[in-house]
């Protein structure tokens, strides 16, 4: 197929249950830089989340990150294009969820924003091991969110929220839900995680898309997870991970093997290569 662009969402698709890139891969990627197709990774996190053995694939050069919020230029260091939650929606939104027991990160300017009774306690907020090690990585810690986000008065990529209690993340989500200004979405069965209208996976893919003059039905998706959705809605090609939730799988042109197996490799070298499985 002509495909272009190939959009990849990390956490469960690209890597496996341990975060890490398997060869197969790997080798898979670089052939498509090879040839000339422009490998994005199309992530919930933010910029400095995209894990350097991914960043480090030569011909890597952009990034999709916190769900659509930021299209970034690695090479460049900039942001091309960003769809952001306003500064003060943002603290009402902060005030809103510090009344309930539920940790919550901000993500601004690339990095997650967190606080000690958070950060020292991940297991407490249902956080896997592999999990844990990532946000330790990729939080900032400040003594209050809601005081630096006042003080910085920055607007907001996202706002991610992690619960112990799944009848609270429904209750939540049920509340969140009422309100026009945001969208809410998730990647793991007990998080949520907030954006601006506009910022979704699939709109940010169409607009780097064009950017880059390549056309929509020349752009290619893989992912697993409910905020993925969007990108295998709009992508020329969508393909679902064999591990991917039941709703992504229904939307997908294809569903490949699971990232314990490399179904990334699996999809590119069938799909744009032509390979037999």
């Amino acid at each position: 197929m002509d495909i272009k662009l190939i959009a990849l969402d990390l956490d469960g698709t690209l890597l496996d249950d341990h975060k890490k890139l398997s060869e197969a891969n790997l080798q898979a990627l670089s052939k498509c830089v090879e040839h000339g197709i422009w490998v994005v990774p199309c992530t919930g996190r933010a910029v400095d989340g995209v894990p350097n053995e991914v960043k480090e694939i030569p011909g890597v050069r952009y990034a999709i990150t916190t769900n659509g919020a930021v299209i970034y230029d690695m090479e460049k260091e900039e942001a091309l294009d960003t769809c952001m939650i306003p500064f003060e929606e943002a603290l009402d939104l902060l005030y809103f969820i510090d009344s309930h027991h539920v940790m919550y990160d901000p993500y601004i300017e690339r990095r997650g924003i967190t606080e000690p009774r958070f950060y020292n306690h991940l297991s407490d907020y249902g956080l896997s091991d592999e999990l844990k090690i990532m946000v330790q990585k990729t939080r900032d810690v400040y003594p209050s969110i809601i005081e630096y986000v006042k003080q910085t008065h920055k607007p907001v990529e996202k706002i991610n929220l992690f619960f112990a209690n799944m009848a609270e993340r429904a209750q939540i989500r049920a509340e969140l839900d009422k309100r026009d200004n945001i969208l809410v979405t998730s990647s793991i069965p007990n998080n949520l995680e907030i954006n601006a209208p506009g910022a979704t996976k699939g709109e940010a893919i169409r607009r780097l898309a064009d950017r880059l003059g390549i056309g929509y039905e020349q752009t290619m998706a893989i992912g697993d997870g409910e905020n993925d959705i969007t990108m295998i809605r709009m992508a020329g090609v969508g393909v679902a991970m064999g591990n991917g939730i039941n709703q992504l799988r229904e939307e997908a042109d294809y569903i490949t093997e699971t990232n314990e197996k490399s179904g990334v490799a699996s999809a590119i070298n069938h799909i744009i290569f032509g390979e037999n499985l």
